[in-house]
């Protein structure tokens, strides 16, 4: 064996690990070629992949050295060759070109002289160098096939030059070996890529599916699962990006990235098992049916009640046989104050950001009003709100009651628990860490573990902002409509001087005016008012 066989084999061996360590397609097809060209000393050649659907070969990337042409791939221009097709418009096979050829056969064509070839169309190899001023000589194609036999597409290369006279001359038997080897290499490294990619797309869409699933289960919370992970992703690159204070030295890799995207679209997968009635809470008094409509009821037995109470009165008629207008003048009052108490329920069953105290204390008298349902013998005087009714309209601020809300929380024990439970490779490994840490606060009072700052990465304090500043902007909440950009900063601001979020993240959220970005994207105009720093607590104007 020649020394430069053996080094040319040592150098297949050394592609061979190269092509293994790629992660792009684009630059893997980029290696696979120029590899190629290197080995057999080429001066052009095309890397062509098959279209199944098209039954054609696509240009992907086509390169020759002494004419400076680079298309396709991560640094050329765009190909706007049409496809070699396989077939005719009758489905017979195109045999006629060489890697058409090569493609239906399985074969290997090596060529020495292309205008001396006898067998294959030329002629738009000959108008291409009419065209440019080469002269197209030793062909060599070479399929490439997976490992199940099945055709990825064809290694082209075009002139082989002698390495020291750089004189043009045929593709020798080795340089077809070593190519060949090549393609078997390129081929597996191509499969493997393209599995890997099909896999994470899979995964993704898995993903969707599920976020899908748990934001139809509300339309009051639908989308959040979207627009949570693109905050998150908006906040970590501003993070990346800045070059001083305390977060200049942080930095995300591709890996890393894709490791916190995947966290983001994963961080409530935990509400899939969260009842649908609680998620869908749109009134106070909502379970199965909104229970508002069984007060109205009772007001009616009240009005009853009132017109009893004013016969009795009356002793039925006055003696110029009209109502007594004492008595009508007080069952009128009564009736008035009925319809004003169920109007005022209904208000009560809506839910606010704060019910006032002195809402709360009318509530409670009209809780003790006493009704009767006549539902039997047996049947006794009773409040007229019960003790969960009372409770739940009683709620503070928002539609769900504290038990409920334990409910809606445990969403995150269940996230944690699901994602701990996945045999996550090493570039997810931090997944279940950065998803299930959005609650917490860097006091330590969040939940459900109560971390600190110290003890919750980079990657969870940013999807912890991201998940606060998307619940105050969105506008798919039951009981209330979306802040405005400076209302959310104000707020967000005043969970920075209380130890609710991450200082040094937020003044990057300000800085680097993430908020804003966020908002061209999913606010609606009137949301994105005129922001004021000045008046937005918390703002540091040295950052």
């Amino acid at each position: 064996m020649s020394d430069n066989l053996v080094t040319r084999l040592k150098e297949l061996n050394e592609i061979g690990i190269a092509l293994s360590q790629q992660h792009e397609i684009n630059n893997l097809l980029e290696t696979i070629l120029e590899a190629a060209k290197r080995i057999t000393h080429a001066d052009a050649g095309t890397l062509y992949l098959l279209d199944p659907e098209r039954r054609a070969l696509r240009f992907e990337i086509v390169r020759t050295d002494t004419l400076g042409i680079a298309m396709g791939g991560m640094h050329g221009v765009p190909i706007e060759y049409y496809p070699v097709q396989l077939y005719d418009q009758q489905g017979r096979p195109n045999h006629s070109m060489v890697v058409s050829h090569a493609a239906l056969s399985g074969e290997t064509v090596n060529i020495p002289d292309a205008y001396a070839a006898q067998g294959y169309d030329f002629s738009g190899t000959k108008n291409f160098d009419a065209k440019h001023g080469y002269h197209s000589s030793s062909f060599l194609a070479v399929p490439m096939s997976n490992h199940e036999g099945e055709l990825i597409g064809v290694l082209q290369l075009i002139n082989a030059q002698d390495r020291d006279s750089g004189k043009k001359v045929p593709f020798s038997r080795d340089d077809q070996q070593l190519v060949e080897s090549l393609a078997s290499q390129a081929a597996m490294a191509l499969t493997n890529r393209r599995l890997i990619v099909q896999l994470e797309e899979l995964f993704e869409s898995f993903i969707q599916l599920i976020n899908t699933a748990i934001d139809d289960k509300s339309p009051h919370t639908g989308g959040h699962c979207e627009r949570v992970p693109e905050l998150t992703m908006l906040l970590a690159d501003a993070v990346t990006r800045t070059r001083h204070g305390p977060l200049k030295d942080f930095v995300m890799t591709e890996e890393d990235r894709y490791e916190l995207k995947i966290a983001g679209l994963l961080h409530d997968c935990g509400k899939i098992t969260t009842p649908v009635h609680v998620v869908d809470k749109p009134t106070k008094l909502h379970t199965l049916f909104d229970r508002i409509d069984l007060l109205d009821t009772r007001f009616e037995v009240l009005k009853r009640d009132a017109e009893i109470e004013m016969l009795r009165k009356t002793g039925l008629r006055s003696e110029d046989g009209g109502l007594s207008a004492e008595a009508q003048a007080e069952y009128e009052a009564r009736i008035r104050q009925l319809d004003d108490d169920r109007e005022f329920l209904r208000h009560c069953n809506v839910g606010v950001e704060k019910m006032p105290e002195a809402a709360l204390l009318r509530l409670a008298q009209i809780a003790e009003y006493q009704w009767c349902d006549n539902k039997g013998r047996n049947s006794d005087t009773k409040n007229f709100l019960s003790e969960d009714e009372l409770d739940n309209l009683s709620i503070r601020s928002g539609t769900l009651t504290a038990k409920e809300r334990g409910i809606i929380n445990h969403h995150i024990d269940v996230t944690i628990q699901m994602l701990e439970s996945l045999p996550w490779p090493k570039h997810l490994k931090n997944v279940p860490e950065y998803a299930g840490g959005h609650h917490e606060r860097v006091d330590g009072k969040g939940y459900p573990r109560g971390l600190t700052r110290e003890q919750m990465s980079l990657q969870a304090r940013v999807m912890g902002i991201a998940d606060i500043f998307e619940a105050l902007t969105a506008k798919d909440r039951p009981y209330k409509t979306g802040k405005t950009l400076s209302e959310s900063l104000a707020i967000l601001g005043k969970f920075k001087l209380g130890g609710h979020i991450d200082p040094d993240l937020f003044d990057v959220f300000i800085r680097e005016k993430v908020y804003l970005d966020y908002a061209r994207l999913f606010l609606s105009p009137e949301q994105i008012d005129e922001v004021d720093l000045n008046k937005i607590p918390g703002v540091n104007p040295e950052a």
